[in-house]
């Protein structure tokens, strides 16, 4: 007597499918062993350096580790660094969105070219990009006789400061988006043009809330970076105390000084920071992963 096949489950794919599995799973020893060197190298590189850094911030009781942020050097390079954030977050930000929207919505020649420069900060040495300030604004350097002519400082002073942060910092933002702004495509954008919203319009009320998350995930990294640079800061601020020293720069001198209890402190406040930034880059994560999503999902929903 004659059998129907049944096409969504031919004969023999179950088979196929445990054999697929059993190919595919580890032993129980090679998983354990995995999750083993994963946890070892989290308690090594990681915990126990926090570990470190707060035992020592506290090692001469909670009055000293108090008394450490009342010194004026020392609230000086907080004071400088949230300064230097201030600038360069908001400055990266605007670039960010600028160079995702134009990346993502025109095909212009020079857009791989584009591409590229923005990585350039991520694959550049940050001490090769602060001597890359150095050569343009220095005393010495290309602009430098024209600048203190004018009497005009960028070099060990403020501005070198941001300057050399907003470098290693700006491909945050506009790294975050892109990839981001590429999956949602661009057809709600289409949609208001053609009804008569203005460019503005169309990034203030369809653009911005799909990518808000996004937005969000590149600003704390760009801030995170912003506030620990050390690197690009240190070639361009001359390491001055009290003047053009940042929280990291400060660090140093405050450990070089012998001053450990102090130095730890200031330490402890940059990786609460960093244990903030982790918290909510993991937010950031899923929510910008949630709006991926459901953006490919009313995508296929409008194709089909």
């Amino acid at each position: 007597m004659a059998s129907f096949i049944d096409f969504r489950n031919p004969p023999g794919s179950d088979r196929r499918a445990d054999t697929l599995v059993k190919s595919t799973s580890e032993p129980r020893w090679v998983r354990r062993l995995l999750i083993g060197i994963v946890l070892l190298f989290f308690i090594l590189f990681l915990g126990l350096p926090l570990l470190v850094v707060f035992q020592g911030a506290l090692s001469k009781g909670l009055n000293t580790f108090l008394s450490t942020f009342t010194d004026h050097d020392i609230l000086h390079s907080v004071q400088i660094t949230l300064l230097v954030a201030m600038v360069a977050v908001p400055s990266n930000a605007l670039f960010g969105i600028s160079a995702a929207w134009a990346i993502t919505r025109y095909n212009f020649r020079g857009r791989a070219l584009l591409l590229a420069l923005i990585d350039l900060p991520l694959w550049v040495s940050p001490v090769i990009g602060g001597l890359i300030y150095v050569l343009l604004y220095g005393r010495r350097g290309y602009l430098g006789p024209w600048l203190q002519a004018h009497d005009i400082r960028i070099i060990f002073a403020l501005p070198g400061v941001v300057l050399a942060t907003t470098f290693v910092t700006f491909p945050f933002v506009a790294r975050s988006l892109i990839p981001l702004m590429q999956a949602q495509g661009f057809e709600e954008e289409e949609a208001a043009l053609t009804l008569g919203a203005s460019g503005f319009q169309i990034l203030r009320h369809i653009t911005l809330p799909k990518i808000r998350w996004g937005f969000f995930y590149g600003l704390i990294l760009c801030n995170a970076r912003a506030m620990g640079e050390f690197g690009a800061v240190s070639v361009v601020s001359a390491k001055i105390s009290g003047k053009t020293n940042t929280m990291p720069l400060e660090i140093e001198r405050l450990y070089n000084d012998y001053l450990f209890a102090a130095g730890f402190a200031l330490a402890s406040a940059l990786a609460l920071l960093a244990l903030v930034t982790l918290c909510l880059k993991t937010l950031a994560e899923w929510e910008n992963a949630r709006q991926i999503a459901e953006s490919q999902r009313s995508t296929l929903e409008n194709t089909l």
